[in-house]
């Protein structure tokens, strides 16, 4: 074989680096890692907007059985622990209740870092 023809099937060659390679081994874990933290936020999110509706739609006469409607089903709901019923907004709007709520959430990443989660809803 001649020179140029080893150099031209070097060339032909290609693959990803070590380097390329922990890369996205890095990038795809840290990825991986957020999901795994995230999600069960995103369940008591979707646990709340659905009890909320659920209370919303029997429609309580006082601000009271709004409250201790959302406490009992709180217990029932293992997976409701950033709000209680104190934190729920109840307005009336056009003579239909509307049941409104917003809480933070923080997740440790490591040492000093944290993600802040801003979760809002309101009964439809």
């Amino acid at each position: 074989m001649k020179r140029t023809d080893v150099r031209l099937q070097r060339r032909a060659q290609r693959g990803i680096s070590l380097f390329g390679l922990l890369f996205w081994a890095i990038l795809i874990g840290f990825a991986g890692y957020l999901i795994v933290r995230v999600l069960p936020t995103l369940n008591e999110y979707t646990t709340i907007q659905r009890t909320v509706d659920k209370i919303a739609a029997t429609a309580p006469a006082t601000v009271l059985e709004v409250r201790n409607a959302f406490e009992k089903q709180k217990e029932i709901e293992y997976a409701i622990s950033s709000i209680s019923g104190a934190d729920l907004d109840v307005t009336k709007v056009n003579d239909k209740l509307v049941i409104g709520f917003a809480y933070n959430r923080e997740i440790a990443l490591g040492g000093p870092v944290y993600l802040l989660l801003k979760y809002e809803g309101r009964s439809k």
